[in-house]
């Protein structure tokens, strides 16, 4: 072979020959790049825009608080196909001060004047994902004063300043955003007011273009003179309101007027002496610890990363606490839900013994644990106090409902689709409820002190998303980076259709770089499996070196994410 022969050609054929890119200078398989270190912050997000606006804020005195908004402002001009002012948000705040954990729930509850009546007599068994019906009240402002005023340093001008001057001046759109851009454009813009805000021109932006909304710096503006009742008792309420009555909705001034958001404890499982931190329901974040709980009795380490007898695992683990996601997960303002039981190791145990190590099962049964007796950003900051935020915003489906009233410069969330139009269920539809959530943030502390704050985009990916990242680290070895990079499987719930026919047992959806044995294998057990991309999360993280303070950080590399300090 000639020895000046390309190096992507070596390259291809050393991945034909199965081997793995050994040839990499830190010897790790799958990372894409370094992890990134630093001392004094860290800011981690999906557009690298948005991670220098953090930064920037951190070296003028700004909180992880202060940082995280920043960020979060910047990325509703600059990835407004995950997440905007119409939709909402969870955090969890490691304050270094007090050596505490914080829990967030800022999401908005349905309209008081809509019913369960009302989708039976018009003869809808779900709740449409697009238009006025599934709109529920955006929480993502009230979130931001929250956190400000607990944990802020900065004025609200001063952090909200970046994201005004970008939506002023205009954007660069970068490639996977201009992607998803265009599939959320395709189905939204029928719309009213939709495409004078997000179609510049009559189309989406496409990748590199300048994209520009003065209506959302407006709506910032209003923001920090007025504060949150700027939003929600102010001109925003006002035009909400307004244009949902126009488009046949029921969300209206009263029901933002009377909105707030609300702190709550973080709940934890131990997973081989690393404590991983989640907010309870109506988020589905539990079901990462249920799937932890349920792993930790196997000796993943020995198994290996992408072995047949782990994925099998994790999916039969998946598929168990699934089933208690659809059960029981729920507003717990409106049904007395069975947290503690479910992370519980003793109901762990119960659920694993239904686990064939040899054949998938079709479905599994929910649960009783009353044991004792039922498209999204990421983001994360740290600053040089110690304090860490993980931090995640949605509108739902991506760019969200497609309402888009005038003059505010975004769209409003479809969260409520999610409810259940059965009645009786704790998910059941009811007047101001909110409604089963699926963004989660997640934390992890050892001994006591914060290790690692991080999340994975990506609707019901998340807590399998969750689970993969700290299996990857925890049982096998990985770095924060590597962790992300690797290979994924998502498992989509039993009869799911594919063609004409269905699944029992749903289906398993893995990426490029599993080995064909190991496919086989797991077909062999009965799993049915679709090779590809699509649907996979999108992973951020910070992890702090528990003996020197010194932060890393990794970003996804299937987006178009950036970690960076200084």
């Amino acid at each position: 072979m000639d020895s000046a022969a390309p190096l992507s050609f070596l390259l291809l054929l050393s991945l034909a020959a199965g081997s793995t890119a050994q040839d990499r200078l830190t010897g790790k398989p799958w990372a894409t790049r370094s992890e990134i270190y630093s001392q004094s912050g860290m800011a981690a997000t999906s557009q690298p825009i948005a991670t220098q606006v953090a930064l920037d804020i951190l070296r003028k005195g700004g909180s992880a608080v202060d940082a995280a908004i920043a960020a979060n402002a910047t990325l509703h001009l600059a990835e407004p196909t995950g997440c905007g002012l119409g939709g909402d948000l969870f955090a969890i705040v490691w304050d270094a001060k007090t050596e505490k954990l914080h829990g967030l729930n800022a999401s908005g509850r349905s309209p008081a004047s809509l019913s369960l009546e009302y989708f039976r007599e018009n003869g809808l068994d779900s709740i449409p994902a697009h238009g006025p019906l599934p709109v529920s009240v955006p929480g993502c402002a009230d979130g931001w004063f929250e956190l400000h005023a607990r944990f802020g340093k900065l004025s609200m001008a001063d952090v909200l300043s970046p994201a005004i001057n970008y939506a002023k001046q205009g954007i660069p759109i970068t490639e996977v955003i201009a992607h998803y851009w265009s599939i959320g454009a395709a189905n939204l813009q029928r719309f009213d007011g939709f495409q004078e805000v997000f179609m510049p021109g009559g189309r989406a932006p496409g990748k590199g273009e300048i994209f520009r909304n003065p209506a959302l710096a407006s709506s910032f503006e209003k923001l920090v003179v007025g504060g949150r009742d700027a939003f929600y008792k102010g001109d925003i309420a006002t035009a909400i309101g307004s244009y949902i009555a126009q488009q046949g909705g029921f969300l209206s001034y009263e029901d933002l007027a009377a909105h707030e958001s609300e702190w709550v404890d973080p709940v934890s499982t131990d997973y081989r002496g690393y404590e991983v931190w989640e907010l309870p329901p109506n988020g589905q974040g539990i079901a990462a610890l249920q799937i932890l709980n349920i792993l930790e009795d196997y000796d993943l380490s020995a198994m290996g990363f992408g072995s047949a007898e782990y994925m099998h695992l994790f999916i039969e683990a998946k598929k168990l606490a699934y089933e208690d996601r659809a059960r029981w997960y729920a507003d717990p303002a409106f049904a007395k839900l069975p947290v503690k039981e479910l992370i519980s190791k003793k109901y762990a145990a119960q659920r694993r013994q239904l686990i064939d190590l040899k054949k998938a099962a079709d479905s599994y049964p929910p649960g009783n644990p009353a044991l004792s007796h039922g498209d999204t950003i990421y983001l994360t900051t740290a600053d040089s106090a110690g304090n860490m935020v993980s931090l995640i915003q949605s509108n739902f489906r991506g760019m969200g409902s497609g309402m888009t009233p005038p003059g505010l410069g975004f769209v409003l969330q479809d969260r409520g689709e999610l409810f259940d139009l059965r009645a009786g269920r704790p998910n059941s539809y009811a007047p101001k409820k909110r409604p089963f959530h699926t963004i989660i943030p997640a934390f992890v502390s050892k001994d006591g002190k914060p290790w690692l704050s991080f999340g994975v985009m990506g609707g019901a990916m998340q807590p399998q998303g969750h689970v993969q990242i700290l299996v990857n680290m925890i049982d096998f070895g990985m770095n924060l980076q590597e962790a992300g990079d690797a290979p994924r499987m998502r498992h989509s719930g039993s009869s799911q259709p594919t063609g004409s026919s269905m699944i029992d047992g749903g289906l398993v959806n893995l990426e490029s770089g599993f080995s064909s044995t190991v496919l086989q294998q797991l077909r062999d057990m009965g799993h049915v499996l679709k090779i590809g991309p699509g649907g996979f999360g999108g992973y951020q993280a910070i992890l702090r070196d528990l003996e020197t303070g010194v932060y890393a950080g990794a970003s996804e590399s299937r987006k178009d994410g950036q970690a960076a300090g200084y």
